[in-house]
């Protein structure tokens, strides 16, 4: 691409080096979760939610488990001063949630926002302003000490009007656009406002140090957070918190990486919401958590209701291919992939019941309310023997022989690549039955007896050729055998019985018998039956008079 050397490096390296994350190996406990879902994601709505859509939308949040949500920007938007007294005035905090507002470093938007809170048990009241290198330089044209000035009155404020005002209040601090600002200068602002807070034990004040833009790889938030964690003052009593979007599409291994540095906190978004790329994706990083053994405390466990609940409130859409919750994120279509699966599958039931290692799925299904039949393995013109198997076992009971798998694979496949379309599982088992099950296409059994004679079995077989019976006899060392020689003595057909395959399709005294059966013709070719009946010797005989069946009529 041409006109790259117009850009440049937004960002700054702190001053002194800082890779202590680097040591750590994974996240070992969850963060305080903040939604900022009813704010950053409503404002990026094409069209915002209503009243009754966000008190919805927060009975979600809170049954999904977060203890910390932000309702908006009550003194900005008419439309969220009313949401705000809604929540307050129908009583619909629970007792352990505490609502958040946001409110820009300006002394007529402060006293609103104090303004909307009256009655409130309790809050977080977020204040920021922004302190980038642009901002500073683009916008708005003020020095360094204008807008540390800024920062200072807004927090002296906020001490104020909390002491004027019943209820609750913590307070939460942003330099906005804390990426593109020098880390000394960012570390310099935020102390101020720390050293004027003066938290306590019991009174401890947030910190949020946002990724307002995506300017650099993760490891550079990595280590500007660590910068900060090891030089704010009273740390023991401050909460640092993350905000990132996800510009550089990032936001998750900014998140993840900033975790490690020391950050106690995180706001995002169900899904990833937000302007421009969005916010980054609570849904993401707290499965991605719960994938390493940790209990991210927030209840992914029926995601599907979560993820149609969003879909329907703010008329945004979730990726087919969103990690944990898209549609296909657990689909293997490839043939290699559904044979892996499906052989892990049966390796963890019989030697491992309690832990998942099953490969290409990070994720048991079941644990986000998912179920494989209908999810995991998918069947198109791509899909392989194993995947169509799977499907026959796991839906239907078919425990298709391995060496006649193959064969039902590529017939099943070449169903789907002639309509260009997923088959589904009934798809399947139609196509299953309709080619290869109690086959009649140019004999049909009617009865067939047998007698125990001379060591062997005799039998009588009844068949019927276009509505004509025929009755023949044959011998053999059983059943099956002396089936197939009262065929062959007759010149029907000839042929060779490779193997032979017989199970029960369910449990109990009322389940069917399933029988398969292997032909080779004289040239060579492979020939597959099956035959199902209450009785396991009719079975036996029709998936023999299946396979004859399929051989005649492909001669």
């Amino acid at each position: 691409m041409k006109n790259a050397n117009k850009y440049q490096r937004a960002y700054f390296m702190p001053p002194e080096d800082c890779f202590d994350w680097v040591k750590k190996e994974y996240i070992e406990a969850p963060p305080t979760w903040c939604s900022v879902d009813l704010r950053d994601g409503n404002q990026a709505l094409i069209i915002p939610m209503s009243l009754e859509e966000k008190i919805e939308f927060f009975k979600y949040l809170v049954k999904v488990g977060f203890k910390e949500i932000e309702v908006g920007f009550p003194a900005a938007s008419e439309t969220e001063y009313e949401f705000l007294r809604a929540l307050i005035e129908q009583d619909l905090i629970p007792d352990d949630v505490t609502i958040q507002v946001l409110t820009q470093a300006r002394e007529h938007i402060i006293r609103k926002t104090f303004d909307s809170l009256e009655g409130c048990k309790k809050a977080i009241v977020h204040v920021y302003n922004s302190t980038s290198v642009a901002q500073r330089e683009q916008v708005f044209k003020k020095s360094k000490e204008e807008i540390l000035k800024i920062a200072t009155d807004g927090a002296k404020l906020l001490k104020e009007l909390a002491d004027e005002t019943d209820g609750n209040f913590l307070f939460e601090y942003s330099p906005e656009s804390f990426t593109g600002t020098e880390p000394e200068y960012a570390l310099e602002v935020c102390n101020a406002v720390i050293d004027i807070w003066q938290p306590r034990p019991d009174w401890k004040v947030i910190m949020n140090l946002p990724v307002t833009v995506e300017h650099s790889l993760p490891h550079v938030y990595a280590s500007q957070i660590e910068y900060m964690s090891k030089h704010m003052h009273n740390r023991e009593n401050v909460i640092l918190s993350l905000h990132p979007h996800n510009d550089r599409g990032c936001g998750v291994a900014d998140t993840e990486l900033a975790l490690l540095a020391g950050a106690d906190r995180v706001e995002g978004t169900l899904f990833g919401n937000g302007e421009r790329t969005g916010n980054v994706d609570v849904v993401t990083l707290a499965l991605n958590m719960y994938v390493h053994g940790v209990d991210p405390k927030l209840n992914f466990e029926n995601i599907s209701e979560l993820k149609e609940a969003y879909e329907r409130l703010t008329r945004m859409h979730v990726d087919d291919r969103a990690p944990y919750a898209g549609k296909l994120v657990f689909a293997a279509f490839s043939g290699s992939h559904q044979d892996a699966i499906a052989k892990g599958m049966k390796w963890k039931e019989e030697k491992d019941p309690d832990h998942w290692t099953v490969p290409y799925l990070p994720i048991d299904p079941h644990d986000v309310g998912r179920e494989y039949e209908g999810d995991v393995i998918r069947i198109n013109s791509q899909s392989g023997k194993g995947g169509v198997a799977y499907i026959l076992e796991q839906n239907f009971g078919y425990r298709i022989p391995t060496k006649m798998r193959e064969d039902v694979g590529y017939t099943v496949k070449g169903v789907s690549d002639h309509k260009h379309k997923e088959l589904l599982p009934n798809e399947i088992l139609d196509i299953f039955t309709q080619k290869y099950v109690n086959i009649e296409t140019t004999i049909k059994l009617i009865e067939v007896h047998f007698v125990q004679k001379n060591g062997g079995i005799e039998t009588e077989v009844t068949l019927g050729f276009g509505g004509v019976l025929k009755v023949y006899h044959g011998k053999g060392n059983g059943r099956l055998d002396a089936i197939s020689n009262a065929l062959k003595k007759h010149g029907i057909l000839d042929y060779k019985i490779l193997d032979y395959k017989e199970h029960s399709l369910s449990k109990g005294s009322n389940s069917e018998a399933c029988a398969y059966v292997q032909l080779q013709l004289p040239n060579g070719k492979i020939v597959w039956g099956a035959g199902i009946h209450p009785d396991i010797i009719d079975a036996s005989a029709r998936a023999l008079f299946s396979a004859v069946n399929r051989a005649m009529t492909e001669r």
